[in-house]
């Protein structure tokens, strides 16, 4: 079993920056399990559906953004820490929400959020104007 814990979020002013950590643990859970997980980061503004933020394949070296986000925010992720992160710069006020992070079991990133098969409690972000 695996459990995500975000971390990072906060009150920002518009254009500012957050980085937002999403830590992976589990009773048996290992750093080369890790490495066979897609991540990703959704977010859910008050009254709106969860929406795609970002996400990366198993490996780091492919990522792939929502079109609202591209060029601001960056996902990476460190093996050796079991942990995923979004590097979040350039913010607006629309980007107010709250972010969760979601692992699947897959070699390739996935967009819809019902390929996801663990997701973390959520971090609130407020963007201030």
């Amino acid at each position: 079993q695996l459990q995500l814990v975000e971390s990072g979020g906060g009150l920002v002013q518009a254009g500012g920056s957050l980085r937002l950590s999403c830590a992976a643990s589990g009773r048996t859970f290992s750093t080369s399990a890790f490495s066979t997980y897609a991540l990703g980061w959704f977010r859910q503004a008050p009254g709106k559906e969860r929406e795609f933020v970002a996400a990366i394949i198993y490996s780091g070296s492919s990522t792939d953004y929502a079109d609202s986000v591209k060029g601001r925010f960056t996902i990476s992720r460190d093996s050796d820490k079991n942990t995923v992160y979004l590097q979040m710069n350039s913010l607006k006020p629309e980007d107010t929400a709250v972010y969760y992070c979601a692992a699947v079991r897959s070699y390739l990133w996935r967009r819809n959020q019902n390929d996801y098969a663990y997701w973390g409690q959520g971090t609130q972000v407020t963007v201030s104007s």
